[in-house]
């Protein structure tokens, strides 16, 4: 999974409001970006946001299994993993 050039410092942001729990700020973010990470930590979003069904689409998208909403902390965590290669 690779986010677009230019985009990294952005994904980082999102990543780190996701960590503080500040979903809206975190999917200003991702939903101008067109990875397939900010794909994933768009399901992320909705995840936080309590939006299941949008979550899905959006894991269903990059082709990841939806975790729900208990694993959303691990999947933050993963994310950072990822972003920082």
């Amino acid at each position: 999974m690779t986010a677009s050039r230019g985009s990294t410092g952005e994904l980082a942001r999102a990543v780190e409001h996701l960590e503080a729990g500040a979903w809206q700020a975190a999917h200003e973010i991702v939903q101008e970006e067109s990875s397939e990470l900010a794909a994933w930590l768009h399901g992320i979003v909705h995840t936080l946001e309590g939006d299941l069904d949008n979550a899905r689409y959006w894991y269903r998208k990059v082709g990841r299994p939806f975790p729900g909403p208990a694993a959303v902390r691990e999947e933050i965590a993963a994310a950072r993993r990822e972003l920082a290669g």
